[in-house]
C-alpha cells in the first residue's frame, strides 16, 4: 500500500461482549466507510427504534469521569470508546462506521487486543485520498491538581507522534512508571495493544454500590488488592499499568479527528486530562496546522478508490 493515504477496512466485522459499566450484552459491527468520513458511531436501538450518528470528535465528548463518552445524554451516546479508538488510531485507520446496539462499547478483555484481532480478520484497505495530519506548532500545556499534560512540536524532520507517559501511585504494586513510545502500527501492536485496564478492588466495590462497573471482572481488568494482584495469570507486561495509560491516551487523542504530529507528555494523566489537552490545543489557532501526510510505498494492503463502490449499509438516521 501507499502510506500517507487514508485507510478503511476491507469488509465489515462484528464483535459481542458486555459493557463494563452496565454489565449488559452489547454488539458492535465495524463497517468500511468512504474517505474523509472519519470515525463515526452509529448508535442503534434507541427509544422508538431511533438511530443516531455521532462523529468521534472531541467537541462531542460529554463525560470523562470513568471512561470517555461521546454523544448526548438525551438523544443518544456511546461510552467507553477509548480502547476501540486506540486500536483504530494505533493501526492508522481513518474511516470506519461503528454500529453499536447499546450505550457503551464492549470492554472485551480490557485492552485493545480483541479489536486489533477483529481488524486483522478483514484487513485494511488504502483509499486514494491523502491523509491529513494535525501538526503541533508550539507548546500547549494543561494542569489538573498534580496531573499535567503537554503537546510539543517535534524536530522538523519528524513526521510522527511520540508519547512520553508517566504515572505515580502510592501503591507499591504500581509505584512510579514511565514509558516513551513512537507510535506506529507495529509498536502499537507489540507494546500497547494488550495492556489491560486496572483498578483497586476497594474502588470497584464502591462503584458497584453506585450501580457502576457492573461488568468489571478478572476477565477484563487487572484487579489490585491491598498487597497483591488478584488475576491468577499476573501481568502481561512488567509495566502494564503505564502501558494501559498510554493506550488510553492514544484512544482519547484520536478524538482530535486526525493523526497528531508532535510529542505528547503527561504525568498522572487520565481521560479528563487527555480531553483537556485537545480543548487547549484547538483553542489556539496558532498552536497547530493541517498538513498532508508524506507518501511512501509499502507492501501490504489492498487499494480502493476514494469512495467505496457501495456502502456496507445505508441506515436512516435522525
Amino acid at each position: 500500500m501507499k502510506s500517507g493515504f487514508q485507510t478503511t477496512l476491507n469488509d465489515r466485522v462484528s464483535l459481542e461482549g458486555i459493557g463494563v459499566h452496565s454489565g449488559k450484552p452489547v454488539s458492535i459491527t465495524l463497517h468500511p466507510s468512504e474517505a474523509n468520513s472519519g470515525i463515526v458511531f452509529l448508535r442503534t436501538h434507541l427509544e422508538n427504534g431511533r438511530e443516531r450518528e455521532i462523529l468521534a470528535h472531541y467537541p462531542n465528548v460529554i463525560d470523562t469521569r470513568l471512561c470517555t463518552v461521546v454523544g448526548d445524554p438525551v438523544r443518544g451516546s456511546v461510552a467507553t470508546v477509548e480502547h476501540l479508538m486506540a486500536a483504530l488510531r494505533g493501526l492508522a485507520i481513518d474511516n470506519v462506521t461503528v454500529e453499536v446496539d447499546g450505550p457503551e462499547i464492549p470492554i472485551m478483555d480490557g485492552s485493545s487486543a480483541v479489536f486489533v484481532d477483529a481488524i486483522d480478520q478483514v484487513g485494511i484497505a488504502t483509499l486514494r485520498t491523502r491523509r491529513r495530519q494535525i501538526k503541533v506548532l508550539k507548546p500547549v500545556r494543561v494542569e489538573m491538581g498534580r496531573a499535567w499534560a503537554e503537546l510539543l512540536p517535534t524536530d522538523k524532520s519528524a513526521a510522527g507522534f511520540r508519547l512520553d507517559v508517566e504515572i505515580d501511585f502510592e501503591s507499591p504494586l504500581i509505584g512510579r512508571q514511565r514509558r516513551i513510545l513512537d507510535l506506529t502500527p507495529d509498536s502499537f501492536r507489540r507494546e500497547l495493544s494488550r495492556a489491560r485496564t486496572f483498578g483497586f478492588v476497594k474502588d470497584v466495590e464502591q462503584l458497584w454500590e453506585r450501580g457502576l462497573a457492573l461488568g468489571s471482572s478478572l476477565e477484563n481488568s487487572v484487579a489490585l488488592g491491598e498487597d497483591r494482584i488478584l488475576n491468577p495469570e499476573g501481568l502481561r507486561y512488567g509495566d502494564e499499568f503505564v502501558r494501559h495509560k498510554m493506550l488510553d491516551a492514544v484512544g482519547d487523542l484520536a478524538l482530535a479527528g486526525a493523526p497528531l504530529i508532535g510529542l505528547y507528555r503527561s504525568y498522572c494523566g487520565g481521560h479528563r486530562v487527555n480531553f483537556m489537552m485537545l480543548e487547549a490545543l484547538f483553542a489556539d489557532d496558532s498552536a497547530w496546522t493541517m498538513v498532508d501526510a508524506p507518501v511512501r510505498r509499502e507492501s501490504g494492503h489492498a487499494e480502493l478508490s476514494s469512495g467505496l463502490a457501495a456502502a456496507a449499509f445505508a441506515p436512516d438516521t435522525n
